[in-house]
Protein backbone atom coordinates (compact mmCIF):
# COMPACT_ATOMS: atom_id res chain seq x y z
CA UNK A 1 0.00 0.00 0.00
CA UNK A 2 1.26 3.50 -1.13
CA UNK A 3 1.55 6.18 1.32
CA UNK A 4 -2.02 8.24 1.14
CA UNK A 5 -2.03 11.89 2.60
CA UNK A 6 -4.78 14.73 3.32
CA UNK A 7 -3.75 17.61 0.81
CA UNK A 8 -5.19 20.90 2.08
CA UNK A 9 -5.05 22.46 -1.24
CA UNK A 10 -7.48 19.09 -3.00
CA UNK A 11 -9.56 18.64 0.62
CA UNK A 12 -8.91 14.74 -0.13
CA UNK A 13 -6.27 11.78 0.49
CA UNK A 14 -3.96 11.89 -2.50
CA UNK A 15 -1.52 8.82 -2.99
CA UNK A 16 2.19 10.31 -2.34
CA UNK A 17 4.45 10.58 -5.38
CA UNK A 18 7.62 12.44 -4.42
CA UNK A 19 8.84 14.71 -7.39
CA UNK A 20 12.02 12.73 -7.58
CA UNK A 21 11.76 9.15 -6.96
CA UNK A 22 13.35 7.68 -3.61
CA UNK A 23 13.73 11.68 -2.40
CA UNK A 24 11.75 13.94 -0.16
CA UNK A 25 11.52 17.59 0.35
CA UNK A 26 9.81 18.66 3.82
CA UNK A 27 9.32 22.26 4.58
CA UNK A 28 8.19 22.85 8.15
CA UNK A 29 6.79 26.62 9.64
CA UNK A 30 9.30 27.00 12.53
CA UNK A 31 8.46 29.45 15.05
CA UNK A 32 9.31 33.34 15.71
CA UNK A 33 11.41 33.32 17.79
CA UNK A 34 11.09 36.55 20.96
CA UNK A 35 9.47 34.48 23.54
CA UNK A 36 8.89 31.05 24.94
CA UNK A 37 7.39 29.18 22.83
CA UNK A 38 3.76 28.34 23.53
CA UNK A 39 2.66 24.55 23.66
CA UNK A 40 0.61 24.49 20.38
CA UNK A 41 4.34 25.39 18.48
CA UNK A 42 5.22 21.94 19.38
CA UNK A 43 2.31 19.80 17.78
CA UNK A 44 3.73 20.71 14.31
CA UNK A 45 7.63 19.59 15.63
CA UNK A 46 6.69 16.22 16.90
CA UNK A 47 4.25 15.52 14.48
CA UNK A 48 6.74 16.24 11.56
CA UNK A 49 9.22 14.29 13.64
CA UNK A 50 7.20 10.82 13.36
CA UNK A 51 5.84 11.74 9.63
CA UNK A 52 9.79 12.35 8.60
CA UNK A 53 10.87 9.08 10.73
CA UNK A 54 7.76 7.02 8.95
CA UNK A 55 9.28 8.34 5.11
CA UNK A 56 12.36 7.06 6.23
CA UNK A 57 11.39 4.07 7.45
CA UNK A 58 9.49 3.28 3.99
CA UNK A 59 12.45 3.91 2.68
CA UNK A 60 13.01 8.10 1.43
CA UNK A 61 15.97 9.69 1.95
CA UNK A 62 14.13 12.72 3.92
CA UNK A 63 15.49 16.09 3.53
CA UNK A 64 13.59 18.53 6.88
CA UNK A 65 13.95 22.23 6.78
CA UNK A 66 12.73 23.88 10.13
CA UNK A 67 13.82 27.72 9.87
CA UNK A 68 13.45 29.99 12.27
CA UNK A 69 12.15 33.59 12.04
CA UNK A 70 14.22 36.06 13.85
CA UNK A 71 13.42 39.00 12.02
CA UNK A 72 10.19 40.33 12.72
CA UNK A 73 8.02 43.20 14.38
CA UNK A 74 7.65 41.21 17.78
CA UNK A 75 10.93 40.43 17.92
CA UNK A 76 11.93 44.53 17.24
CA UNK A 77 9.54 45.50 20.11
CA UNK A 78 10.24 42.78 22.79
CA UNK A 79 14.43 43.94 22.29
CA UNK A 80 13.24 47.62 23.07
CA UNK A 81 11.48 46.53 26.04
CA UNK A 82 14.35 44.72 27.07
CA UNK A 83 16.87 47.46 26.05
CA UNK A 84 18.80 44.93 23.87
CA UNK A 85 19.44 44.19 20.12
CA UNK A 86 16.85 42.14 17.94
CA UNK A 87 19.62 39.61 17.58
CA UNK A 88 20.18 39.03 21.09
CA UNK A 89 16.23 38.35 21.86
CA UNK A 90 16.29 36.01 18.90
CA UNK A 91 19.76 33.73 19.74
CA UNK A 92 18.29 33.79 23.24
CA UNK A 93 15.09 32.44 22.66
CA UNK A 94 16.42 29.48 19.69
CA UNK A 95 18.82 28.75 22.73
CA UNK A 96 15.83 28.12 24.71
CA UNK A 97 13.72 26.54 22.05
CA UNK A 98 16.76 23.86 21.23
CA UNK A 99 16.48 23.28 24.74
CA UNK A 100 13.46 21.97 25.01
CA UNK A 101 13.79 20.13 21.68
CA UNK A 102 16.34 17.77 23.21
CA UNK A 103 14.43 17.40 26.32
CA UNK A 104 11.72 16.57 23.73
CA UNK A 105 14.10 13.99 22.58
CA UNK A 106 13.33 14.57 18.57
CA UNK A 107 16.01 13.89 15.99
CA UNK A 108 17.64 17.17 14.65
CA UNK A 109 16.45 18.71 11.45
CA UNK A 110 18.31 18.68 8.14
CA UNK A 111 18.84 22.43 8.33
CA UNK A 112 17.29 25.15 11.01
CA UNK A 113 17.70 28.08 8.34
CA UNK A 114 17.16 31.60 10.17
CA UNK A 115 15.71 34.86 8.49
CA UNK A 116 18.85 37.20 9.05
CA UNK A 117 21.06 34.64 6.97
CA UNK A 118 19.28 34.30 4.02
CA UNK A 119 19.03 38.09 2.90
CA UNK A 120 20.54 37.95 -0.20
CA UNK A 121 17.92 35.23 -1.13
CA UNK A 122 14.85 37.37 -0.10
CA UNK A 123 16.24 40.52 -2.02
CA UNK A 124 16.57 38.83 -4.79
CA UNK A 125 13.77 36.87 -5.09
CA UNK A 126 11.65 39.87 -4.40
CA UNK A 127 14.11 41.56 -7.05
CA UNK A 128 12.67 38.99 -9.93
CA UNK A 129 9.00 39.48 -8.71
CA UNK A 130 9.34 42.86 -9.32
CA UNK A 131 11.00 42.48 -12.71
CA UNK A 132 8.36 40.31 -13.59
CA UNK A 133 5.51 42.90 -12.73
CA UNK A 134 3.89 40.63 -10.32
CA UNK A 135 5.00 43.48 -7.37
CA UNK A 136 5.41 47.50 -7.45
CA UNK A 137 7.40 49.51 -4.93
CA UNK A 138 5.69 52.53 -3.38
CA UNK A 139 8.01 54.70 -1.59
CA UNK A 140 10.66 52.49 -0.98
CA UNK A 141 7.78 49.37 0.13
CA UNK A 142 7.22 46.39 -2.45
CA UNK A 143 3.93 44.80 -2.11
CA UNK A 144 2.86 41.82 -4.33
CA UNK A 145 0.12 42.38 -6.70
CA UNK A 146 -2.30 39.63 -5.80
CA UNK A 147 -4.51 40.48 -8.92
CA UNK A 148 -1.56 39.18 -10.90
CA UNK A 149 -1.44 35.60 -9.64
CA UNK A 150 -5.11 34.00 -11.29
CA UNK A 151 -4.64 30.87 -8.85
CA UNK A 152 -4.74 33.48 -5.33
CA UNK A 153 -7.26 31.70 -3.23
CA UNK A 154 -6.67 28.05 -4.47
CA UNK A 155 -5.20 26.59 -1.02
CA UNK A 156 -8.10 28.54 1.60
CA UNK A 157 -10.63 28.87 -1.25
CA UNK A 158 -10.81 32.66 -0.60
CA UNK A 159 -12.15 34.91 -2.78
CA UNK A 160 -9.84 38.00 -3.20
CA UNK A 161 -12.81 39.99 -4.74
CA UNK A 162 -14.77 39.40 -1.58
CA UNK A 163 -11.74 40.19 1.36
CA UNK A 164 -12.06 43.27 3.53
CA UNK A 165 -9.72 44.13 6.28
CA UNK A 166 -11.07 41.69 8.61
CA UNK A 167 -9.65 38.76 6.84
CA UNK A 168 -5.86 40.04 8.59
CA UNK A 169 -4.89 42.43 6.06
CA UNK A 170 -3.50 45.77 6.52
CA UNK A 171 -5.00 48.84 5.59
CA UNK A 172 -3.09 50.76 3.33
CA UNK A 173 -4.98 52.81 0.97
CA UNK A 174 -1.79 53.09 -1.39
CA UNK A 175 -2.56 49.41 -2.44
CA UNK A 176 -3.54 48.51 -5.58
CA UNK A 177 -5.63 45.79 -3.74
CA UNK A 178 -6.48 45.84 -0.09
CA UNK A 179 -5.06 41.91 -0.73
CA UNK A 180 -1.65 42.84 -1.87
CA UNK A 181 0.97 41.58 1.23
CA UNK A 182 4.25 43.82 1.81
CA UNK A 183 6.97 41.40 0.34
CA UNK A 184 9.76 44.48 1.93
CA UNK A 185 8.86 47.32 4.44
CA UNK A 186 10.85 50.37 4.22
CA UNK A 187 12.74 50.90 7.67
CA UNK A 188 16.04 52.52 8.28
CA UNK A 189 15.58 50.69 12.26
CA UNK A 190 18.88 50.18 13.61
CA UNK A 191 19.96 46.60 13.41
CA UNK A 192 16.98 45.83 11.49
CA UNK A 193 17.25 46.92 7.93
CA UNK A 194 19.25 46.15 5.15
CA UNK A 195 20.30 47.86 2.41
CA UNK A 196 17.90 46.97 -0.99
CA UNK A 197 17.49 48.25 -4.79
CA UNK A 198 14.74 50.15 -2.88
CA UNK A 199 16.43 51.15 -0.20
CA UNK A 200 16.95 50.11 3.64
CA UNK A 201 14.45 48.18 5.01
CA UNK A 202 13.47 44.32 5.92
CA UNK A 203 11.45 41.48 4.56
CA UNK A 204 7.85 41.15 4.71
CA UNK A 205 6.86 37.76 6.78
CA UNK A 206 5.52 35.84 3.99
CA UNK A 207 8.60 36.19 1.80
CA UNK A 208 10.97 34.90 4.15
CA UNK A 209 9.51 31.07 4.25
CA UNK A 210 10.01 31.13 0.05
CA UNK A 211 13.29 32.56 -0.28
CA UNK A 212 14.58 29.92 2.00
CA UNK A 213 12.44 26.93 0.90
CA UNK A 214 14.38 27.67 -2.94
CA UNK A 215 17.61 28.24 -1.52
CA UNK A 216 17.70 25.23 0.01
CA UNK A 217 14.61 22.61 -1.38
CA UNK A 218 14.30 24.21 -4.82
CA UNK A 219 11.47 25.42 -6.48
CA UNK A 220 9.38 23.04 -5.83
CA UNK A 221 8.74 20.60 -2.94
CA UNK A 222 7.14 17.49 -1.86
CA UNK A 223 5.61 18.70 1.26
CA UNK A 224 4.69 21.86 3.40
CA UNK A 225 3.79 21.86 6.53
CA UNK A 226 2.15 23.84 9.36
CA UNK A 227 -0.40 25.04 11.92
CA UNK A 228 -4.02 25.30 10.48
CA UNK A 229 -3.58 28.89 11.75
CA UNK A 230 -1.33 29.56 8.68
CA UNK A 231 -3.56 28.62 5.50
CA UNK A 232 -4.33 32.35 5.26
CA UNK A 233 -2.76 34.55 4.72
CA UNK A 234 1.16 32.90 4.92
CA UNK A 235 0.58 29.97 3.08
CA UNK A 236 -1.55 31.02 0.26
CA UNK A 237 1.10 33.77 -0.36
CA UNK A 238 3.67 31.81 -0.17
CA UNK A 239 1.85 29.57 -3.35
CA UNK A 240 1.44 33.41 -5.04
CA UNK A 241 4.67 34.42 -4.84
CA UNK A 242 6.69 31.30 -5.45
CA UNK A 243 4.66 30.18 -8.57
CA UNK A 244 4.60 33.91 -9.85
CA UNK A 245 8.26 33.68 -9.74
CA UNK A 246 9.37 30.23 -11.02
CA UNK A 247 6.24 29.45 -13.17
CA UNK A 248 6.39 26.21 -11.28
CA UNK A 249 4.00 24.30 -9.02
CA UNK A 250 5.35 25.67 -5.23
CA UNK A 251 4.18 22.71 -3.56
CA UNK A 252 2.66 18.88 -4.05
CA UNK A 253 0.79 18.09 -0.60
CA UNK A 254 0.43 20.57 1.67
CA UNK A 255 -0.51 19.39 5.48
CA UNK A 256 -1.64 21.17 8.27
CA UNK A 257 -2.28 20.19 11.82
CA UNK A 258 -5.22 21.43 13.86
CA UNK A 259 -4.67 23.17 17.34
CA UNK A 260 -4.73 22.69 21.02
CA UNK A 261 -7.75 23.25 23.54
CA UNK A 262 -7.98 24.05 27.13
CA UNK A 263 -11.50 22.42 27.94
CA UNK A 264 -12.76 22.91 25.09
CA UNK A 265 -11.22 26.55 24.79
CA UNK A 266 -9.14 27.61 21.93
CA UNK A 267 -5.72 28.59 23.38
CA UNK A 268 -5.29 32.51 22.79
CA UNK A 269 -3.36 35.44 24.80
CA UNK A 270 -7.38 36.77 25.47
CA UNK A 271 -8.97 34.08 27.25
CA UNK A 272 -5.43 33.71 29.34
CA UNK A 273 -4.90 30.16 28.68
CA UNK A 274 -1.49 29.81 27.01
CA UNK A 275 0.75 27.51 28.03
CA UNK A 276 4.47 27.52 27.23
CA UNK A 277 6.08 24.86 26.10
CA UNK A 278 8.82 24.94 28.58
CA UNK A 279 6.36 25.32 31.67
CA UNK A 280 4.41 21.90 30.53
CA UNK A 281 7.99 20.63 30.53
CA UNK A 282 8.65 21.39 33.65
CA UNK A 283 5.54 20.59 35.70
CA UNK A 284 5.26 16.65 33.47
CA UNK A 285 8.02 15.77 31.16
CA UNK A 286 8.24 15.44 27.24
CA UNK A 287 6.87 11.80 27.14
CA UNK A 288 3.60 13.19 28.04
CA UNK A 289 3.42 15.84 25.40
CA UNK A 290 4.48 13.43 23.11
CA UNK A 291 2.32 11.22 23.77
CA UNK A 292 -0.86 14.02 24.12
CA UNK A 293 -0.07 15.45 20.85
CA UNK A 294 -0.07 11.85 18.71
CA UNK A 295 -2.40 10.34 20.86
CA UNK A 296 -5.08 12.51 18.26
CA UNK A 297 -5.22 12.57 14.63
CA UNK A 298 -3.45 15.46 13.48
CA UNK A 299 -5.94 16.95 11.70
CA UNK A 300 -8.08 17.34 14.26
CA UNK A 301 -8.37 19.57 17.79
CA UNK A 302 -6.70 17.93 21.28
CA UNK A 303 -7.49 19.07 24.39
CA UNK A 304 -4.52 19.54 26.80
CA UNK A 305 -7.41 19.47 29.74
CA UNK A 306 -5.80 18.14 33.23
CA UNK A 307 -7.87 15.42 32.81
CA UNK A 308 -6.39 14.69 29.66
CA UNK A 309 -3.11 15.01 31.05
CA UNK A 310 -4.31 12.21 33.81
CA UNK A 311 -5.38 10.11 31.16
CA UNK A 312 -1.77 10.28 29.38
CA UNK A 313 0.21 9.76 32.18
CA UNK A 314 -1.94 6.26 32.97
CA UNK A 315 -1.67 5.32 29.22
CA UNK A 316 2.05 5.56 29.49
CA UNK A 317 2.42 4.17 33.18
CA UNK A 318 0.48 0.93 31.42
CA UNK A 319 3.36 0.69 28.58
CA UNK A 320 6.50 1.26 30.88
CA UNK A 321 4.87 -0.61 33.39
CA UNK A 322 5.26 -3.59 31.02
CA UNK A 323 8.47 -2.82 29.73
CA UNK A 324 9.91 -2.76 32.97
CA UNK A 325 8.79 -6.01 33.88
CA UNK A 326 10.03 -7.38 30.20
CA UNK A 327 13.42 -6.00 30.79
CA UNK A 328 13.24 -7.66 34.34
CA UNK A 329 13.32 -10.85 32.57
CA UNK A 330 15.97 -10.19 30.22
CA UNK A 331 18.87 -11.05 32.40
CA UNK A 332 17.26 -14.49 33.86
CA UNK A 333 19.56 -17.55 33.12
CA UNK A 334 16.73 -19.36 31.34
CA UNK A 335 17.03 -21.92 28.59
CA UNK A 336 16.81 -20.64 24.76
CA UNK A 337 13.11 -21.58 23.59
CA UNK A 338 11.40 -19.97 20.44
CA UNK A 339 8.98 -17.52 21.07
CA UNK A 340 5.16 -18.72 21.48
CA UNK A 341 3.20 -18.92 17.93
CA UNK A 342 0.81 -16.95 19.71
CA UNK A 343 2.69 -14.37 20.13
CA UNK A 344 4.25 -14.15 17.24
CA UNK A 345 1.44 -14.21 15.46
CA UNK A 346 0.09 -10.80 17.87
CA UNK A 347 3.59 -9.15 16.44
CA UNK A 348 3.11 -9.98 13.15
CA UNK A 349 -0.74 -8.65 12.71
CA UNK A 350 0.65 -5.47 14.93
CA UNK A 351 3.18 -4.82 12.09
CA UNK A 352 1.11 -5.62 9.50
CA UNK A 353 -1.62 -2.95 11.22
CA UNK A 354 0.98 -0.22 11.98
CA UNK A 355 1.51 -0.09 7.89
CA UNK A 356 -1.57 0.61 7.26
CA UNK A 357 -2.32 2.96 9.96
CA UNK A 358 0.64 5.02 9.20
CA UNK A 359 0.41 4.36 5.38
CA UNK A 360 -2.89 6.22 5.68
CA UNK A 361 -2.16 10.10 6.42
CA UNK A 362 0.21 9.25 9.31
CA UNK A 363 -2.84 8.17 11.65
CA UNK A 364 -1.07 8.08 15.00
CA UNK A 365 -3.46 7.50 17.53
CA UNK A 366 -4.35 3.88 15.66
CA UNK A 367 -0.52 3.32 15.68
CA UNK A 368 -1.10 3.43 19.45
CA UNK A 369 -3.25 1.76 19.60
CA UNK A 370 -2.01 -1.13 17.98
CA UNK A 371 1.21 -0.91 20.80
CA UNK A 372 -1.59 -1.48 23.31
CA UNK A 373 -2.90 -4.64 22.07
CA UNK A 374 0.50 -6.02 22.10
CA UNK A 375 1.33 -4.91 25.82
CA UNK A 376 -2.08 -6.41 26.55
CA UNK A 377 -0.80 -9.35 24.68
CA UNK A 378 2.18 -9.42 26.36
CA UNK A 379 0.41 -9.27 29.86
CA UNK A 380 -1.73 -11.72 29.11
CA UNK A 381 0.82 -14.29 28.29
CA UNK A 382 3.77 -13.43 30.72
CA UNK A 383 2.25 -11.51 33.79
CA UNK A 384 0.76 -14.35 35.37
CA UNK A 385 1.25 -15.65 38.91
CA UNK A 386 2.97 -18.56 37.29
CA UNK A 387 6.43 -18.76 37.50
CA UNK A 388 8.40 -17.43 35.22
CA UNK A 389 9.43 -19.76 32.20
CA UNK A 390 12.23 -19.99 29.29
CA UNK A 391 8.60 -19.08 26.95
CA UNK A 392 7.84 -15.96 29.35
CA UNK A 393 11.61 -14.88 28.83
CA UNK A 394 11.60 -15.56 24.89
CA UNK A 395 8.12 -13.33 24.88
CA UNK A 396 9.45 -10.65 27.04
CA UNK A 397 12.51 -10.57 25.01
CA UNK A 398 10.39 -10.11 21.20
CA UNK A 399 8.20 -7.64 23.05
CA UNK A 400 11.02 -5.33 24.79
CA UNK A 401 12.93 -4.50 21.71
CA UNK A 402 10.05 -4.74 19.30
CA UNK A 403 8.27 -2.20 21.51
CA UNK A 404 11.54 0.27 21.62
CA UNK A 405 12.15 -0.05 17.64
CA UNK A 406 8.20 1.21 17.18
CA UNK A 407 7.94 3.76 19.37
CA UNK A 408 11.18 5.29 18.33
CA UNK A 409 9.22 6.12 15.04
CA UNK A 410 7.38 7.98 17.05
CA UNK A 411 10.25 9.55 19.55
CA UNK A 412 8.87 7.62 22.21
CA UNK A 413 9.52 4.84 24.73
CA UNK A 414 13.02 5.00 24.58
CA UNK A 415 13.23 6.11 28.61
CA UNK A 416 14.59 3.58 31.36
CA UNK A 417 11.60 1.72 32.04
CA UNK A 418 11.90 1.47 35.67
CA UNK A 419 13.06 4.78 36.47
CA UNK A 420 10.25 6.88 34.14
CA UNK A 421 7.81 4.40 35.28
CA UNK A 422 8.91 5.05 39.28
CA UNK A 423 8.43 8.75 38.13
CA UNK A 424 4.96 8.52 36.59
CA UNK A 425 3.48 6.09 39.52
CA UNK A 426 4.93 9.00 41.98
CA UNK A 427 2.48 11.47 39.61
CA UNK A 428 -0.43 9.15 40.72
CA UNK A 429 0.66 9.06 43.78
CA UNK A 430 0.52 12.81 44.28
CA UNK A 431 -2.61 12.87 42.78
CA UNK A 432 -4.05 9.69 45.08
CA UNK A 433 -2.75 12.09 48.14
CA UNK A 434 -1.05 8.66 48.53
CA UNK A 435 2.62 8.90 50.05
CA UNK A 436 5.48 6.13 48.87
CA UNK A 437 7.00 4.98 52.39
CA UNK A 438 3.46 4.42 53.79
CA UNK A 439 3.22 1.93 50.60
CA UNK A 440 6.47 0.73 51.38
CA UNK A 441 5.69 -0.37 55.19
CA UNK A 442 2.40 -1.40 54.30
CA UNK A 443 4.01 -3.46 51.47
CA UNK A 444 7.09 -4.86 54.10
CA UNK A 445 4.41 -5.71 56.71
CA UNK A 446 2.75 -7.82 54.33
CA UNK A 447 5.46 -9.82 53.76
CA UNK A 448 6.51 -10.49 57.52
CA UNK A 449 3.42 -12.15 57.29
CA UNK A 450 3.60 -14.13 54.71
CA UNK A 451 6.84 -15.58 56.63
CA UNK A 452 5.11 -15.73 59.02
CA UNK A 453 2.27 -17.48 57.69
CA UNK A 454 -0.35 -15.06 59.04
CA UNK A 455 -2.06 -15.16 55.92
CA UNK A 456 -5.26 -13.39 56.93
CA UNK A 457 -3.17 -10.53 57.73
CA UNK A 458 -1.44 -10.82 55.07
CA UNK A 459 -5.12 -10.84 52.93
CA UNK A 460 -6.40 -7.88 54.82
CA UNK A 461 -3.25 -5.69 54.22
CA UNK A 462 -3.48 -6.62 50.08
CA UNK A 463 -7.14 -5.84 50.29
CA UNK A 464 -6.23 -2.40 52.08
CA UNK A 465 -3.61 -1.65 48.94
CA UNK A 466 -6.18 -2.73 46.71
CA UNK A 467 -8.41 -0.25 47.86
CA UNK A 468 -5.90 2.13 47.48
CA UNK A 469 -5.57 1.97 44.15
CA UNK A 470 -2.00 -0.17 44.41
CA UNK A 471 -1.56 -3.45 43.20
CA UNK A 472 0.48 -6.31 44.58
CA UNK A 473 2.74 -8.78 42.26
CA UNK A 474 4.76 -11.52 44.58
CA UNK A 475 7.69 -12.90 42.65
CA UNK A 476 10.86 -15.25 43.10
CA UNK A 477 12.73 -12.13 43.48
CA UNK A 478 10.52 -10.52 46.10
CA UNK A 479 7.68 -8.74 46.18
CA UNK A 480 6.57 -5.48 44.03
CA UNK A 481 3.86 -3.13 43.52
CA UNK A 482 2.90 -0.60 41.38
CA UNK A 483 0.13 1.85 41.16
CA UNK A 484 -3.07 0.73 39.75
CA UNK A 485 -2.85 1.75 35.48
Amino acid sequence: MSIRIHNTQSGQKEDFVPIEEGRVRLYLCGPTVYDFLHIGNYRGAVFFNAVRNWLEYKGYQVSYIYNYTDVDDKIINRAKEDGVTPKEISEKYIKEFQKDYELLQLRPHTKNPKVSEHMDDIIDFVRGLVEKKKAYVIDGDVYFDVKSFADYGKLSNKNIDEMESGFRIDVDTRKKHPADFALWKATDEPDSSWESPWGKGRPGWHIECSAMNRAILGESIDIHGGGLDLVFPHHENEIAQTEALTGKPFVKYWMHNNMLEFGNQKMSKSLGNVKTGRSFLEQYDGEILKYMMLQAHYRSTIDFSDAQVELAVRALARIYSAMAHAQGLLSLDLELVPVPEKFQKTIIEADEEIEKDMDDDFNTPQMLARLFEVVRGYNNLVRTPSKVTPEKKAVAEVFFHWLKNKGGLLAMFQQNPEEYLLALDNRLLDAKNLRREDIDQLVAERAKARRDKDFSTSDKIRDQLSGMGISIQDTPAGTFWEVDK
